[in-house]
């Protein structure tokens, strides 16, 4: 994803300015590798604004994260981020041993779910659904203990 192609426009239509901090997280998940930590988002940050800090980055991407155009990935060895393709809906595989984390393009998401939510005047806004397990490479270390 490019600077150009940036959520600015998500971000704008949900009412929130684009602050220099915003674009430069946003930048910053744009230019990353995939599955990025918050301390890796703040070095690239740095690169254009010495003066951010961690804290400013977590507050951020706690926002964009509510605003659904970061997509926080829970991991035992620490959180990782990437920004929301808003065109490829997906999940995530996720090695519980070294933190080894894949896409996946299937959504276990179904209507008797909404089904069961409207029973109860529930409206859903949003799932998460990843899947804890060993990687390839983790199971063959496990199986040759």
């Amino acid at each position: 994803m490019t600077p150009k192609q940036l959520p600015l426009d998500r971000l704008k239509a949900k009412g929130y300015k684009i602050t220099p901090q915003r674009r430069a997280v946003l930048q910053a998940l744009a230019v990353c590798p995939p599955f990025t930590t918050a301390q890796q988002i703040r070095d690239e940050v740095q690169k254009q604004q010495p003066d951010v800090s961690l804290d400013t980055v977590y507050r951020n991407l706690a926002l964009l994260t509510e605003l659904d155009i970061v997509h926080e990935i829970f991991r035992s060895s620490g959180n990782v981020y990437e920004l929301v393709d808003a065109d490829h809906h997906h999940h995530h595989l996720v090695c519980t041993e070294c933190g080894h984390t894949e896409c996946i393009d299937i959504c276990p998401m179904i209507n008797s779910y909404q089904q069961e939510a409207d029973k109860k005047g529930f409206k859903i806004t949003g799932h998460v659904f990843e899947l804890y397990g060993l990687c390839s490479e983790c199971q063959k270390k496990k199986s040759q203990k």
